[in-house]
């Protein structure tokens, strides 16, 4: 994409480390990483499994070169890279005002079809989860969800009774300003005053 992104934020750390580990295939034109990198240096990582994947592509590695590695010689990450890293990986401040977020969710694919919105105050910093359990907490029998647990993380598989499938390719699809999250609901941050929308999509 032209910001950098290749794919989602998800999909960064495999795509860089691929990238980086076959550069003499498409050689002599030489890949310019800057933007890419720019967009892993400014996203706040906080899943362990995203971290893992986008960690050997920040040190000029990959998982592909890692039976060579002589971790013996290695001293530890160099002070520039360190630099980089910090405000990625580091210590997450939250400011804990109460913000409004509106939220609805839509099936107009399966069974009967339904839309209900709501808005609900959630602190500041608050994840999108926090907002589903609000919703759910608020008005039990319109906003219940479930979730099961994913190595990225919680991943919803049913809203107000309606379950994802993977016979029938079914999933919910979160949305903002009619674009998809890049981040799953446990590391989701939604601003004060955003709408969220939980589409009942195919794939």
């Amino acid at each position: 994409k032209g910001n950098g992104m290749i794919g989602n934020i998800y999909s960064m750390g495999l795509a860089l480390q691929a990238l980086g580990a076959t550069g003499k295939f498409y050689a002599p034109r030489k890949w310019d990483c800057a933007q890419a990198f720019s967009v892993v240096y400014g996203h706040d990582y906080r899943q362990p499994m995203a971290i893992a994947q986008v960690l050997p592509a920040l040190v000029g590695r990959s998982y592909l070169e890692a039976a060579g590695l002589d971790c013996a010689a290695s001293t530890g990450v160099s002070p520039s890279l360190q630099t980089s890293l910090s405000p990625t990986l580091g210590t997450h401040g939250v400011h804990r005002a109460p913000i409004t977020v509106h939220y609805s969710i839509t099936n107009k694919l399966q069974g009967r079809h339904f839309s209900y919105t709501t808005s609900v105050q959630v602190p500041g910093g608050s994840t999108l989860l926090e907002v589903l359990q609000a919703a759910a907490a608020e008005k039990p029998g319109v906003f219940s969800f479930q979730t099961e647990q994913t190595s990225w993380g919680p991943m919803v598989v049913s809203i107000h009774g309606l379950a994802a499938n993977p016979d029938d390719r079914t999933y919910w699809q979160f949305l903002s300003g009619g674009d998809a999250l890049q981040e799953g609901v446990g590391t989701y941050k939604p601003q004060d005053g955003e709408h969220i929308q939980a589409v009942f999509s195919t794939y």
